[in-house]
């Protein structure tokens, strides 16, 4: 059984259950951080009244730009923290540059759309 990669070997018990607590660790940071995110952006969608006719969408579309770029932002700050050696929480790191990729990855796919509705729009006949 030598092929496992180590694991069986000594000491490869001890490890395992190092990263299955790292591991869980992660998971329960994970939730943490997702209850957090949706007790803080469930609040402020909320009341949210358009003025005007525009106004709604350009209201939700700015706040949406605006907590890509505040999830940008916290994970350049931590990125660069780690590097410095001030934050030593690699998962805290790491789930930040997730979120930011996430919400990046969600701002272009919602850009496509918009675009492509734009495109069906000017392609109509009158």
């Amino acid at each position: 059984m030598s092929g496992v990669g180590g694991i069986g070997g000594p000491g490869g018990g001890g490890s395992l259950q190092q990263i299955m607590a790292m591991r869980q660790q992660i998971l329960d940071r994970s939730q943490l951080l997702q209850q957090v995110h949706t007790a803080s952006t469930g609040a402020p969608d909320a009341p949210v009244a358009p003025n005007g006719p525009g106004e709604g969408f350009t209201g939700a579309l700015k706040s949406a730009l605006d907590g890509v770029s505040a999830a940008q932002s916290r994970a350049e700050g931590l990125s660069a923290a780690y590097e410095r050696g001030e934050v030593t929480d690699v998962a805290q790191v790491m789930l930040a540059r997730q979120e930011a990729g996430v919400a990046f990855e969600a701002t272009m796919q919602v850009r496509n759309r918009l675009l492509s509705a734009y495109q069906d729009i000017m392609r109509m006949g009158v």
